[in-house]
């Protein structure tokens, strides 16, 4: 599990996006304090740790976090911060990304990072549900090995439903995970994207892919096709 501190909910939501689309679970935290008591109580595996921020800045809480733990750090600088990523590397932490990034080549740097602590990264796997596919990593999904087009939004619901396919979501839980707690989204928005997806894979030959649970949620289908 990756923990992101940041106080922009944006850049947030794009780390947690991008983090999610390549198979890591997150947790979030807006200023620094929380980050530092997130890190205690999760123990993530590693944590994009912003430098300016309110509460606590980044520095000290990696200085808080060294005295009882090595989990990795990745630090968030702004571009001018020579100074701070310097001085976050002689606290320990183990690379930085300067803003604004790419949240491939984060992720790519996250990666490198877990090899090198030896913590095990999510394992890159299709994951598949009937005659359904999809590929997180390349943002490619399959019905009956034909690709159907989604939007990032569309891919990251489908991730979602396929990652605990059994399990009832209900649609305030999917707009915290996919839009993140802070911000605010309609019933009509996620309404919007959940009529959008299931007709791309009906059209694709998977009407029975997002079954709904009438006055509850909706769960992932059997994908049987047809």
């Amino acid at each position: 599990m990756i923990l992101i501190a940041d106080d922009d909910a944006q850049i947030r939501d794009v780390v947690r996006i991008a983090l999610g689309q390549a198979g890591f679970a997150v947790a979030e935290a807006a200023d620094g304090r929380a980050a530092l008591e997130k890190a205690q109580s999760l123990s993530p595996d590693l944590i994009v740790l912003d430098i300016g921020m309110p509460e606590m800045d980044g520095l000290s809480v990696c200085r808080e976090l060294r005295k009882v733990s090595q989990v990795p750090v990745l630090f968030l600088t702004a571009q001018a911060d020579e100074i701070d990523r310097v001085v976050g590397l002689e606290l320990g932490a183990d690379d930085y990304v300067s803003k604004p990034f790419s949240p491939r080549e984060l992720v790519a740097r996250v990666r490198a990072i877990i090899k090198r602590s030896g913590t095990s990264a999510p394992e890159q796997v299709v994951m598949r549900r009937g005659v359904l596919s999809l590929d997180p990593d390349r943002h490619l999904c399959h019905v009956n090995d034909a690709p159907v087009t989604l939007t990032a939004r569309e891919m990251e619901l489908a991730l979602h439903l396929m990652r605990r396919p059994d399990n009832v979501l209900s649609r305030p839980q999917l707009v915290d995970q996919i839009y993140g707690t802070n911000v605010h989204v309609s019933d009509r928005t996620m309404d919007s994207h959940l009529r959008n997806l299931r007709a791309k894979l009906t059209a694709a030959g998977c009407a029975d892919a997002i079954e709904t649970v009438h006055g509850v949620g909706i769960r992932m289908g059997a994908c049987r096709g047809g």
